[in-house]
């Protein structure tokens, strides 16, 4: 059966079987009278009107529709029967005018609706709800009645989105629990306000209600569309009109934990306008200004029809965030920019270099083991000045296997002279972290020479192996000199180092390219390490490195709080611990370099 076809269709077509054959089983229509009918048509109508005219809540604009409240105040106060043929005939009178809308999604909304109110209905009677007025007495029912009707809602339309591959399961309930708590508590209390108001004076009660919820909806529509108005202008470039560099670092975090939850490619794109200094020179800054204004235009026309996000990053720089994207996709997609970019004359363009407008950029792609933002704008940054280096009005992917720069004018021997004078403190405070970490460095120096690395990454590794331990500065001594096991309290505070470290080497920029180094290093291959439980290749894989360099260092020499191993015990251990604590694809390249290096000395 073609209906039967997919798991959402079969899902469908049960649910919408279940509905509507519960519907017939319990509906039955009562002698009404004349004033009844009057009753039921006004309050199907009224459900009509608040579906349309719904209360939009910012910051999201999450929408609070009334229908519900008028449904639960429908059973508390008139019972099943009626609330069912209210049901129906909202149905019919809605389909009738929405006919665009897909025939099954008038049959499942239907279904769902029906048992959802059914089942509300007799969690209310079994536990003693009685039909009529408000009493105190029927506080629990209601919350029963309540708590039924919701959570039939929540799943009975969040299977649907997860069969049918849009949700993921965990991701739907966190994000609807969250986002939807408050609006579903305010429909339990209006329907209770709706049963007092109807209970003495039905139609007046419920034109009341409606005409109090559609003066909410529109005050909420105003109220709305004036936050999102605001909410806009401060995530705007004044000038350029672009998003600017702190809404660009919100959506860039957001972007990159989506694109790694759902394991999609996504590109990060820095470039910046070529000779703009010297356009601003011969031309002035009002006139610059209004390059900026012209460039941007024309940027902002090209990632809108690409559907990808564009700000304005610092002066003369701009970042592109591009989803669903793979490195070169978008190397494709800068390239042509760029020449369209050369295309466009500006009055004084001429005088530059190349007798154009012409930007460098720089691409990096967001991988499973991209520990932060931060490292991608990093590798994006990088890409971006050898785009410069190799002599502008060009586009670089960035590659680990190609020779960076650790940083622009920033040597390796500029960077241990000043990172020596730092370990040094160490000699007043804990003489074993400083020779630990002099050890350490000088495995990565050696371990780094028979691994495939690029330059860059064989600096960022003996640079971050000789620091990795900084934070143990803000330690106690009498934790670090403890002799014996440490408390389980003193073990937290050490391990709150590589936090501490983590903040001590981001305040000098030259050395960002360290952080995942220092701050990740206790990270295990199974998810087990702290400080953030990261697993696999999440962990950057200089960090993995470094954890096999540093563990074996720590268990072969004298420790306050543990005892030594010997290199057989230690070279034991690490193959013990490999795809547990260690990425396994290292441990026997690096006992094959220790052995080598104890068999000479």
């Amino acid at each position: 059966m073609q209906i039967l076809k997919t798991p959402e269709k079969t899902y469908l077509f049960l649910v919408s079987s279940l509905g509507f054959l519960s519907f017939s089983f319990l509906m039955s229509i009562p002698q009404y009278s004349q004033r009844d009918w009057i009753i039921i048509f006004a309050v199907a109508i009224s459900i009509l009107l608040l579906n349309y005219y719904t209360v939009l809540i910012p910051p999201k604009g999450n929408s609070l529709s009334m229908d519900s409240s008028i449904y639960l105040a429908s059973l508390f106060l008139y019972g099943l029967h009626f609330t069912l043929l209210v049901l129906v005939i909202h149905t019919i009178i809605f389909a009738a005018f929405q006919r665009k809308i897909a025939w099954w999604k008038h049959v499942f909304n239907f279904s769902v609706y029906s048992l959802m109110i059914i089942c509300a209905y007799y969690a209310f009677i079994f536990t003693s709800g009685s039909i009529g007025a408000i009493q105190i007495d029927n506080t629990l029912p209601y919350l029963i009645c309540f708590f039924t009707y919701f959570t039939l809602n929540l799943l009975l339309v969040g299977l649907y989105f997860i069969l049918a591959a849009t949700e993921n399961i965990i991701n739907y309930f966190k994000e609807i629990i969250k986002e939807t708590i408050a609006t579903y508590v305010s429909t339990l209390v209006l329907s209770l306000v709706l049963v007092i108001l109807m209970k003495n004076e039905e139609l007046f009660g419920l034109f009341l209600f409606t005409c109090i919820s559609f003066l909410l909806s529109l005050a909420f529509k105003q109220h709305f569309n004036l936050f999102k108005e605001v909410a806009e202008k401060a995530n705007k470039d004044f000038l350029t009109g672009l998003n600017n560099h702190s809404y660009f670092k919100e959506i860039l975090e957001k972007k990159v934990t989506a694109a790694k939850e759902s394991d999609q490619p996504l590109s990060l794109v820095i470039l910046d306008i070529d000779d703009f200094k010297k356009f601003n020179d011969l031309y002035g800054h009002i006139e610059g200004d209004h390059l900026l204004q012209v460039f941007c235009a024309l940027l902002k026309t090209e990632c809108d029809a690409a559907n990808y996000f564009v700000a304005r990053y610092g002066g003369e720089e701009f970042s592109i965030i591009m989803p669903n994207t793979n490195r070169h996709t978008a190397y494709s997609f800068m390239n042509e920019l760029r020449k369209k970019v050369n295309d466009t004359y500006y009055k004084g363009v001429e005088r530059l270099p190349y007798g154009c407008l012409s930007f460098s950029s720089g691409i990096a792609q967001c991988e499973k083991e991209t520990y932060s933002i931060s490292e991608l704008l990093s590798k994006a940054d990088q890409a971006m000045y050898a785009a410069k280096n190799q002599g502008k009005n060009l586009v670089q992917i960035y590659n680990g296997h190609t020779e960076y720069s650790f940083h622009p004018s920033h040597s390796l021997e500029n960077a241990l002279e000043e990172l020596e004078f730092q370990l040094k403190i160490f000699l007043s405070k804990d003489v074993y972290t400083y020779r630990h970490s002099k050890r350490v460095y000088q495995y990565a120096v050696d371990f780094s020479r028979i691994l495939n690395l690029s330059d860059h990454e064989r600096k960022t590794l003996t640079l971050g192996a000789i620091i990795h331990d900084i934070g143990k500065i803000e330690i106690p001594r009498d934790i670090l000199n403890k002799k014996g096991k440490l408390d389980p309290h003193e073990w937290e505070i050490m391990k709150m180092h590589v936090t501490w470290g983590k903040d001590i080497v981001s305040t000098n920029k030259k050395l960002e390219d360290l952080i995942p180094l220092v701050e990740l290093h206790h990270e295990r291959f199974d998810g087990k390490g702290y400080p953030y439980g990261l697993a696999g290749k999440s962990i950057p894989k200089l960090a993995r490195i470094l954890c096999i360099i540093d563990s074996f260092d720590a268990m072969t020499t004298e420790r306050p709080y543990q005892k030594t191993k010997t290199f057989q015990e230690a070279i034991l251990e690490l193959r013990n611990c490999s795809g547990k604590q260690f990425d396994p694809q290292f441990i026997e390249p690096f006992i094959a370099m220790v052995t080598k290096l104890n068999s000479t000395v």
